[in-house]
C-alpha cells in the first residue's frame, strides 16, 4: 500500500471481500439506487406489473438492457414482499459462437440462473428475401410465448426502457403516420392469460450505460445476425431507423428544447381526443366528424342556458374600447351606395 493511501475501513474491506456478482448487485441499491432501482420499483407499482403469485419469464437477449433486467429481478426476488416466481430465459435465435460465449460469461459473472433454449430462427429468417427482419422479430416473439407458456408462466418481461418508448412513439409518427406508443404492459392476442410487461419503462438508457461502465461489464451488440458485428460493440445502431430517430431526438434537444424527451413521453399519457382528427378503438376507426353536429348542438344549448354569449360580450365591452371600422377599401359597399 502506498504511504499516501488511506487504509480501507471495515465496511470497505467487507465490500471488497464480496464475490464479484454481489458487488455488482449491491451497486443497484447504492450508487444506482435512484436512477435504476427506484425507477424499476416505481414502474412495477405505477403500472401494476407484478401481482401476487405471478410466474414471470424474464427474457434475456444478451444486451445491456435485458441483462440488467435479469439482475434487477434477481435482487427483487430475494427481498420482495409480493410472492412471485421467476424464470430466466435466454432464447438463442442463432447467435455466433463469440456472442453466445459473451452471454454465458455474463450469466456466470452476475450469477443469473438462466436457461438457454436454442432455436433455428436466424436460419429461417436468413433464407428469405422478403422482410427478414420482420419475420425474425415475429418468430422470436412467438418462441418467447411458447417457451414461457410451457414453463407455466403468465407474464413475459422484456427489457425495453424509457428511451425505447419515446423513440417508438416518434418513429410511429414519422414513419407510419400513427400516434401509438410502447405500453408498459399488454395482453397477448394468441396465448390466453399471458401478458407482456416492461419493468425498465422508466429507466433512462444513459443510466444503464453508466451502470455497465461502472461495473466494467461487456455485452453483445444486438440480437440480430443482420447487424451483429462483434461481441464488444454495444448497441451501435448500425444505420437503422431507430438509430436515426435516436440521433434526431438528440438534435432536437440541442436546437429545440431540452424537454423534448420528457414531452414526447408525456404526450402519450396526455392525449386529448377532442382535438385530434381520428383514432382507433378496438380496431374501429373513429373520426372527429362522428357526432360533430350533435356535439355542436350540446355546446349551443350550454351557451344559451348559461348566457355565455351575453357574458362574453359584456366582459369584452369592459375590457376593450369600442371597435373602430374603416370602410375605405370596402368596394362592394361603395358600389351598393352608388
Amino acid at each position: 500500500m502506498n504511504d499516501n493511501e488511506k487504509p480501507l475501513s471495515k465496511h470497505q474491506q467487507k465490500i471488497v471481500a464480496m464475490p464479484k456478482d454481489e458487488q455488482i448487485e449491491r451497486t443497484l441499491v447504492t450508487k444506482f439506487a435512484f436512477p435504476i432501482w427506484r425507477r424499476f420499483l416505481k414502474a412495477i407499482v405505477v403500472y401494476k406489473l407484478i401481482e401476487p403469485n405471478d410466474k414471470i419469464c424474464v427474457c434475456i437477449s444478451g444486451g445491456k438492457d435485458s441483462m440488467l433486467m435479469g439482475l434487477l429481478f434477481k435482487h427483487l426476488h430475494k427481498y420482495s414482499d409480493i410472492p412471485f416466481d421467476v424464470k430466466y430465459l435466454v432464447m438463442n435465435p442463432g447467435y455466433n459462437e463469440l456472442n453466445l460465449q459473451v452471454i454465458k460469461n455474463n450469466l456466470e459473472t452476475l450469477k443469473i440462473p438462466a436457461t438457454i433454449v436454442d432455436t433455428d430462427i436466424f436460419d429461417i429468417a436468413n433464407s428469405t428475401d422478403r422482410k427478414p427482419c420482420y419475420l425474425c422479430a415475429k418468430m422470436r416473439r412467438g418462441a418467447l410465448y411458447r417457451i414461457a407458456k410451457s414453463w407455466g408462466c403468465n407474464k413475459i418481461a422484456l427489457g425495453h426502457h424509457y428511451d425505447d418508448v419515446i423513440e417508438t412513439t416518434l418513429m410511429n409518427m414519422l414513419n407510419a403516420g400513427s400516434f401509438q406508443t410502447m405500453l408498459p404492459k399488454l395482453h397477448s392476442d394468441h396465448y390466453g392469460g399471458m401478458e407482456i410487461i416492461r419493468p425498465l419503462y422508466l429507466i433512462r438508457e444513459e443510466d444503464i450505460i453508466a451502470f455497465k461502465n461502472y461495473n466494467k461489464l461487456r455485452f453483445i451488440q444486438c440480437a440480430c445476425r443482420f447487424t451483429e458485428n462483434c461481441a464488444i460493440c454495444d448497441n451501435g445502431g448500425g444505420g437503422s431507423q431507430r438509430y436515426a430517430t435516436k440521433q434526431l431526438i438528440k438534435e432536437l434537444k440541442k436546437t429545440y428544447s431540452p424537454m423534448v424527451e420528457k414531452n414526447i413521453f408525456k404526450a402519450a399519457t396526455n392525449v386529448n381526443l377532442d382535438m385530434i382528427l381520428g383514432y382507433k378503438k378496438d380496431g374501429k376507426e373513429v373520426s372527429f366528424l362522428d357526432g360533430y353536429e350533435e356535439k355542436g348542438k350540446e355546446i349551443d344549448e350550454n351557451i344559451e342556458k348559461n348566457h355565455l354569449e351575453e357574458k362574453s360580450l359584456e366582459k369584452a365591452s369592459k375590457e376593450h374600447r369600442p371597435l373602430e371600422v374603416d370602410d375605405t377599401f370596402n368596394y362592394l359597399k361603395k358600389e351598393k351606395e352608388d
